[in-house]
């Protein structure tokens, strides 16, 4: 039984992990961190959660967390997990970052989050950008770097277009517009997250300058722009992405289909539609759901992705990298139907 560690499990994405570890054959939670609910039951604070676990939060010292942990998920803000990773690391802990802490060069990152990085041996840890579908080196990781949730909708939507053997040279650009559930913007509220401020409304936010817009651009390797929005929904993000492909380069609908079942071959959480994807379809799972049209007598390609932004971009997509890590198959503790209506 492989014995996980949660720092950080009061906020949504902590909540998610621990609501899907619980269903996990193969894994017992055995710590969970909180400074604001130290010493009271996870269920008390969390009553969806009961009697499912009987844990109470603690606030215990890093090291005792990597003795009492086979894998350590770090579900903390931004510039906090660097904070722990060393320490973790140096006790034979593997870890699974869902912040944006390692998912970026030094350099890259501290000009886009606006700090330093404090881990000194950060270049030589050898994260691995946790999108399993692109990067099967998963398996051998003993630090995961969890991609964020826009990038895993975005990069999954346009990879086999982008990087595949077949689409590879064709695209020159493309333009990303996303559609997020108000969750992605965390437990704590604020303007955007404010019932009047949201409700029957869209807000775009970070129009051309949104951090994760990185991700995409190092993953991709074209040229990639980016908007945001938050809609009134609490789960869920909608991407469209307008691919734009050399004029000289024409491709047909069937020749799409191809591209993307040969690439997507085997990977069990992408599910390619007929139709256009729905938030709907992926509520509460780890899917993908990808679907695509060509714009007649012109250079753009559409493409939709939907996925859970809490499940598959976040807290599902880090249990699918520890069932790889563990040599678990990926699907366990994950395959289930979304939640309809």
């Amino acid at each position: 039984m492989i014995k996980a560690g949660i720092i950080g499990g009061a906020g949504y994405t902590g909540l998610e992990l621990i609501r899907l570890l619980l269903m996990h054959p193969e894994v017992e939670i055995s710590v969970v961190t909180s400074r604001r609910y130290k010493g009271k039951l996870i269920s008390d604070v969390n009553p969806h959660l009961e009697p499912f676990i009987e844990l109470e939060y603690e606030d215990v010292d890093t090291k005792e967390i990597a003795d009492r942990a086979d894998i350590v998920f770090l579900a903390v803000p931004h510039g906090s997990a660097m904070d722990y990773v060393p320490q973790l690391r140096a006790r034979g802990a593997r870890v699974i970052d869902l912040s944006a802490d390692y998912r970026l060069k030094k350099d890259e990152y501290e000009r886009i989050y606006k700090r330093q990085h404090k881990d000194k041996d950060k270049e030589r840890r050898k994260s691995v950008y946790g999108l399993t579908e692109l990067h099967p080196e998963v398996a051998d990781a003993d630090l995961i770097a969890n991609p964020g949730c826009y990038p895993t909708g975005a990069i999954l939507a346009v990879a086999p277009l982008v990087k595949g053997n077949e689409g590879g040279g064709r695209v020159k650009q493309v333009v990303f517009d996303s559609k997020s559930g108000i969750s992605g913007a965390g437990a704590e509220p604020s303007a955007k997250s404010h019932f009047p401020n949201l409700a029957e409304n869209i807000v775009p936010y970070e129009v051309t300058a949104h951090r994760h817009v990185a991700e995409m651009r190092m993953e991709l390797g074209v040229k990639v722009s980016f908007t945001p929005h938050v809609i009134p929904s609490i789960r869920g993000i909608l991407t469209t992405a307008h691919v734009f492909i050399e004029e000289n380069e024409a491709i047909t609908q069937d020749e799409i289909e191809e591209i993307y079942k040969r690439f997507y071959e085997g990977k069990r959480f992408i599910r390619l539609r007929k139709g256009l994807p729905s938030l709907s379809s992926v509520r509460g799972t780890n899917f993908c759901d990808i679907g695509f049209k060509i714009e007649e007598e012109s250079d753009r390609i559409v493409v939709i992705s939907a996925i859970d932004n809490l499940v598959k971009g976040g807290s599902g997509q880090a249990i699918q990298n520890m069932n790889l890590m563990f040599g678990m198959d990926e699907r366990k503790g994950l395959w289930f139907p979304g939640l309809v209506p």
